[in-house]
Formats: structure tokens, C-alpha cells, sequence
């Protein structure tokens, strides 16, 4: 969790975040991040086709350092990162995420790994881009309950950020800046060059063999593939598991943005990768371990009306759950000789 009140200055340090003078982003960069953030996406992803956008590295720089800013919070508690935790995989150790004056969320907040290449976002896709979705939790009153005008008119008073949008933009804080450099930062946040990535490029010994045994698991009986689908592992679609169902009824989920019945239960389907350091699980961060989600999956999720069809038990034994756990694990891991 991030410090509260004293923030500005103990996480300042912390993190290395003195802001120079001149609004530049410091060279000592927070929690270990790479002072320079790859653009394209890393060894493992390239069958995506991702193009990185044409963003000069001031927008980044700015993007970067507004993630870490309480100021964008109505009482100057908390940033983007007191939910997307650097030291957690980008997504929040909490089941649910707790926004300004201790407020309990309805939502997990999920890893921003490989954002870049989402083709919706939030749990219920109710956002197409990205530059949608950075400037919701800024606004949300159980999040950081900041209005958008409020927030443009610290930023346009700040002696740092006027001239830091300047620099990027060529103009003064605005609504379309803000969301274009939190966005920029974002697509940077990558991860790949697994074990599994090197194993597919002819390292055989880049898997111990509990993990090749469960990535047999992952391709055949256990149909993992089909909603979590390689380079990504996630097929950037809504799915309902019955995770949050209750008494055979399922949660809203999707249904909230679409009005279909047919989207109710359904939630987005989150990427593997990185995923053992991004626990708890789920859109309701109702699953702690990774062993929690092979066992939901093992029993066939919960019943309910709506759940999807290709959700069925699976006929694992205790070994073959272990294996599916240990696959998953070198998913998440990056190798050792890995720069990004």
C-alpha cells in the first residue's frame, strides 16, 4: 500500500522520485523500473504484431511520473500505483482495491503487463482504449474521486507538470494530454522472455519437466488454450466462470455495459503472463493462490445459468493440478538472461 499522507515526500524518496526543477523525470527511476521502458513488445510476443505508436519520450517521461503522483486524488493519498503496485506484478495484493478515505472497491485491480495490447479494458470492457480507461479511476468516487477539472487545474498550477506538458504536448495540462501520457507509460509496462518462450525457441532444458507436463495439460484435456490463447495468453474476450455467482445466479459482470442477458456473468479474460506475482485472482480477488484457480476449474467454476460451455470438470489428478500450477509459474517467471 502506498503511504498516505506522506506520500509527497517519504515515497518521493523512496522511490527515487525527486523531481527535478526544471520538470524533467528523474534518473533514479521507481521501484526498479528500467530509467528506460522498451516500446515493442519483448522475446515470446512478437506473433502479436504489435506496432509501439509513434509517442516521443517526454509524453512516457510525463505519463510515468503522473502515475505515481498522489495529486491526481482528491486528498492527495493516493497515485496510480497504490492500486497497481510496481512490486506486485502492476496489480494490487488486495482482493479489492481501496480507494480515497479507506473505501472498499467491487474490483480487483488486475496487472498492467502487456496493456498494450488489449482490445478492451476494465473488467467489463466497458472502455476500448486506453486513454478511456487511465482517466476512470481519477474520476471514480470510490477510487480517487478527483473530477477531470479539478484534476487539469492542479496539474496547469503545478510548476512542475505546466512546463513538463509543454514539453510533451506543446500546450498547457488538458484532458486529452493526461490520458495520452498515462496511456504512453502504460503500453511501456511489458513482460515476456518466459522460460515457456525460450522452451518454443529450442531451449529444451528451459523447462523442468513438472513444467512441460503441464503445459501438455494447458494444450490437450485441459482446454486452457481456448480462452487463454498464446502469445498473450488471453483471448481478450468475456467469458463467465461463475466466478462471483450465488446461489446459481451469476454476477452482473459484462451485462452492466451491454444490457444483454447473455453478457451477464461474463468478465474479461486476463493474461497469464505474470500471473503468480499478481495474486489474488479474479475480478473479485476471491481466489488467493494459483492452486485456487486450478481447483475452480477442476470442479467446472460455479453453476449458474449463464456459465460458459466450455467450462466443464476436469479430470486432474493432484499431480496434474501441481504440474498445471508449476507451467503457469514458468509463465509468469522471466529468464534469467532477460532485459525486459
Amino acid at each position: 500500500m502506498i503511504p498516505t499522507r506522506a506520500f509527497p515526500l517519504a515515497l518521493a524518496l523512496a522511490l527515487g522520485l525527486g523531481l527535478a526543477a526544471d520538470g524533467e523525470v528523474p534518473d533514479v527511476p521507481p521501484d526498479n523500473l528500467p530509467a528506460e521502458l522498451p516500446a515493442g513488445a519483448p522475446r515470446g510476443l512478437e506473433a502479436a504484431g504489435y506496432e509501439p505508436p509513434a509517442v516521443s519520450e517526454a509524453v512516457v517521461a510525463l505519463g510515468r511520473r503522473l502515475f505515481f503522483d498522489p495529486l491526481l486524488s482528491v486528498d492527495h493519498t493516493l497515485a496510480c500505483a497504490s492500486c497497481h503496485r510496481p512490486d506486485h506484478g502492476f496489480a494490487d495484493p488486495r482482493p479489492l482495491s481501496v480507494g480515497v478515505r479507506g473505501q472498499t472497491t467491487t474490483r480487483n485491480a488486475p496487472t498492467l503487463f502487456n496493456r498494450a495490447l488489449g482490445q478492451a479494458f476494465m473488467w467489463d470492457g466497458r472502455f476500448s482504449t486506453l486513454e478511456e480507461q487511465v482517466l476512470q479511476p481519477i474520476q471514480n468516487p470510490l477510487e480517487m474521486d478527483l473530477s477531470l477539472e479539478r484534476a487539469l487545474e492542479r496539474l496547469a498550477r503545478d510548476e512542475l507538470y505546466n512546463p513538463a506538458f509543454e514539453r510533451a504536448f506543446g500546450r498547457a495540462p488538458d484532458a486529452q494530454g493526461l490520458a495520452a501520457s498515462l496511456a504512453a507509460f502504460v503500453r511501456r509496462l511489458w513482460t515476456g522472455d518466459s522460460p515457456l518462450d525460450r522452451f518454443r525457441a529450442g531451449q529444451v532444458t528451459a523447462l523442468t519437466p513438472a513444467e512441460k507436463a503441464g503445459l501438455w495439460l494447458y494444450e490437450s484435456r485441459g482446454g486452457c488454450w481456448r480462452c487463454h490463447p498464446a502469445p498473450n495468453f488471453s483471448d481478450e474476450s468475456f467469458h463467465d466462470t461463475g466466478v462471483g455467482a450465488a446461489d446459481g445466479v451469476p454476477a452482473a459482470g459484462r451485462f452492466a455495459v451491454t444490457g444483454d442477458e447473455r453478457d451477464r456473468g461474463r468478465f474479461k479474460t486476463p493474461t497469464l503472463r505474470g500471473l503468480a506475482s499478481s495474486g489474488p485472482f479474479m475480478h473479485d480477488g476471491s481466489q488467493a493462490t494459483l492452486e485456487e484457480v486450478v481447483e475452480h476449474y477442476r470442479k467446472g467454476g460455479n453453476a449458474n445459468h449463464n456459465l460458459d460451455p466450455q467450462i466443464a470438470p476436469l479430470e486432474l489428478s493432484d499431480r496434474d493440478a501441481a504440474n498445471l500450477v508449476a507451467f503457469l509459474g514458468a509463465l509468469s517467471r522471466r529468464s534469467p538472461d532477460s532485459s525486459r
